[in-house]
């Protein structure tokens, strides 16, 4: 009997993930036959306009876009949902009811004990147990650290985590790009005004006072508390008990979930930078053994999806605009701790939009059509 290739439905084509995705499906192996495009919105359900009709480009084919309805998903072998979580809780079991498997990268289902959460570098094995029939992907941070994490984890048995994540702007969506652009665009236009871009007067110019960055942007701060150009904003997500954001601690969830350990000590800082894409992660990380930075090297060298660039003195250190448009997480700056002979300090960068987001998704997918049989 002739195995067919699997169907595949992307809800959520249209917008930022979902654009990265169809480029990623263009470029790997092609597992997929028939490959649906499927807008995140509900026409009638008002808020976001639906990009129903409109086409999108997937491997080298020009490809509607449709409306997400129960007859869009019926027949689908695997749904991708890169949408809002209020719309992948409602459709995903539509989908799953429908007959197909879901990935979903939304935080819909992270924390369901029956949906596994899966990064197919540190947990492929997960994939396969799904008794809901939806599979979930962690948030982006939680993405840029966990597979260099996962990999020392593996060797030294991590017990602690502290990380501070400096958060690109993409990771808010497209809104939150655009937010960063216009308020780039007003500060410089405030500072030309103020005449702080030329000669000697550059110093007495705009963003020499506490004010003059607020002032230039005003109150349309976008997705942000306050502004992000040429600033950082100390806080990502809503408000939580004792301080803590829901970022925060769903990046604490997330990690203990995908390493099984339910008990692990994870602190997290959230910082919203004025970057557009890709997350940095500084970590402080604890393990049960002693560590050494030449084993850590070791490991990190050559680990599935990490990238060691390591060499302070030459220049050589991970930032955004290294990573951005690449997809493995990038390591640097791996030093073991003065007054710890079992903590590893490293800086970590991942394109928050590719396997922070849609490669993981991509992967995860893949791995579940490995295993289909579709007569």
């Amino acid at each position: 009997m002739t195995r067919r290739k699997p169907t595949l439905a992307v809800v959520g084509a249209t917008g930022a993930v979902g654009s990265v995705l169809l480029q990623i499906l263009s470029q790997r192996a092609d597992v997929w036959g028939d490959i649906r495009l499927i807008s995140s919105a509900v026409p009638e359900a008002g808020g976001q306009e639906s990009q129903a009709g409109h086409k999108q480009a997937v491997r080298g084919v020009e490809t509607e876009v449709v409306a997400l309805s129960a007859e869009a998903l019926a027949g689908a072998d695997v749904a991708v949902f890169l949408a809002p979580e209020e719309i992948a809780a409602h459709w995903a079991p539509v989908a799953v009811a429908g007959g197909a498997v879901v990935v979903d990268a939304s935080p819909a289902f992270r924390g369901d004990p029956d949906v596994p959460l899966a990064v197919p570098e540190i947990n492929p094995h997960c994939v396969r147990s799904r008794p809901r029939g939806i599979v979930a992907c962690p948030g982006d941070t939680t993405l840029a650290l966990i597979v260099a994490v996962g990999a020392l984890h593996a060797e030294f048995g991590v017990c602690e985590l502290v990380v501070s994540a400096y958060q690109a702007a993409s990771g808010a969506g497209r809104g939150g790009v655009e937010a960063l652009r216009a308020q780039l665009s007003r500060v410089a236009g405030a500072g030309a005004a103020s005449g702080s871009g030329s000669g000697s007067g550059a110093v007495t110019g705009l963003g020499t006072t506490p004010g003059d960055v607020r002032r230039a942007v005003g109150d349309d701060t976008g997705p942000f508390p306050a502004p992000l150009a040429l600033n950082v904003v100390p806080w990502s997500g809503s408000p939580r008990e004792g301080g803590w954001s829901s970022e925060e601690l769903r990046i604490r969830d997330e990690v203990r979930k995908v390493l099984d350990l339910p008990g692990l000590q994870v602190a997290a800082t959230c910082v919203r930078v004025p970057v557009v894409s890709a997350h940095s992660v500084s970590v402080h990380a604890r393990f049960e053994r002693e560590v050494t930075v030449a084993r850590a090297h070791e490991i990190l060298a050559t680990s599935p999806g990490v990238v060691l660039y390591d060499d302070p003195a030459a220049g050589d250190f991970p930032t955004p605009a290294d990573v951005v448009g690449t997809d493995p997480t990038w390591v640097g700056r791996v030093r073991r701790s003065l007054d710890d002979p079992r903590s590893l300090e490293l800086f970590v960068c991942g394109d928050n939009l590719r396997k922070g987001a849609a490669l993981n998704a991509a992967q995860v997918a893949e791995a579940i059509a490995a295993e289909l049989s579709v007569d």
